[in-house]
């Protein structure tokens, strides 16, 4: 018989980075880089935060989701994370070591979403976000990430 946390640690496939998103300063535009570097306080070129939310992450499956709640097309971009990933269960992988390209990330918490969402979704966009925010993570080894890239645990 198989335990509760060997079953938690499996996954049935790596997930694939689907996009990436960039933003110089808060509210700017997002810029959507093929590639990017990431170090301990971050995504180079992201003004993000150092720490625990270094990076944040969006599971592509919830976009559908965010949508018929809202009933209207949903981006990544609108959403504002820095990666998107298709193919893996965000939440699975919570308090994981995950590794992303030549990165290795621990995926610290959910995140919830931000005032903006009302003003970027209108009426209702905040809580059509509420429990499909994504995830923040901090950088546990810097290294490269691109479009494509495989998203798994570590030791996976």
């Amino acid at each position: 018989m198989v335990d509760l946390a060997e079953m938690m640690s499996r996954h049935a496939r790596a997930g694939r980075v689907a996009w990436i998103g960039v933003r110089s300063e808060r509210r700017a535009a997002v810029a959507e880089p093929v590639r990017v570097r990431v170090e301990l306080d971050g995504i180079c070129g992201d003004h993000g935060r150092a720490g625990k939310r270094a990076v944040t992450l969006l599971q592509a499956e919830h976009l559908p989701v965010i949508a018929a709640l809202l009933g209207r097309e949903v981006t990544a971009a609108t959403l504002r994370r820095n990666l998107m990933v298709s193919g893996a269960n965000l939440a699975a992988l919570r308090r994981r070591e995950v590794r992303i390209g030549s990165a290795v990330l621990f995926v610290e918490g959910p995140c919830p979403p931000c005032s903006r969402m009302e003003e970027a979704l209108g009426f209702g966009g905040y809580s059509a976000v509420r429990g499909h925010g994504g995830y923040y993570a901090s950088v546990v080894v810097p290294g490269e990430i691109a479009l494509g890239d495989a998203v798994g645990a570590t030791g996976a």
